[in-house]
């Protein structure tokens, strides 16, 4: 083999192993990540093994496995929630943008976190993604309702008599 050049064998499931101690064509994994060698999913998959945002978990354990779907869920829920602007009455409006801003920057960074966990292409992950994501919408949804409610029902119905 030529110099600078590697193999790369795919497999029928759609992963692509790299031998242990290889590296990306660009450089952009180092040996130590791969030195037991490792699949990589090209397609979506089912099963517990899986890599998701840190190295090494949830190391093939199922209990490992259902607390990172926990937690997937729980980053796609939050950032969801995050997503209505906080109505700060009383404050300045420099303060006020402020902690704006630094809730859309932690906001940007739980979705980012969410985009990198669904690349493991884990059916479950992505599932329980989606599901964190649609969970959240609901709950913002359901509470601007409850207040748009609560807002109709303060408000008296002019020129309305009760007697028909």
């Amino acid at each position: 083999m030529e110099k600078g050049k590697m193999f790369y064998d795919h497999d029928h499931d759609g992963g692509m192993y790299m031998p242990p101690g290889s590296s990306m064509p660009d450089g952009s994994m180092n040996s130590t990540s791969m030195d037991m060698g490792m699949m990589m999913h090209m397609t979506f998959y089912w099963g517990k093994d899986v890599l998701v945002l840190f190295s090494g978990w949830p190391e093939r354990s199922l209990g490992m496995y259902i607390l990172a779907l926990i937690f997937v869920f729980l980053l796609g829920f939050a950032v969801e929630v995050l997503s209505i602007s906080p109505q700060l009455v009383g404050s300045s409006s420099m303060a006020a943008l402020l902690i704006q801003a630094c809730v859309y920057v932690v906001r940007m960074a739980l979705a980012y976190m969410v985009m990198l966990s669904v690349m493991s292409f884990n059916l479950g992950v992505f599932i329980v993604a989606v599901a964190g994501h649609g969970a959240g919408f609901l709950l913002v949804k359901a509470r601007a309702l409850a207040a748009a409610n609560r807002a109709d029902s303060a408000v008296p119905s002019a020129g309305i008599s009760s007697k028909v």
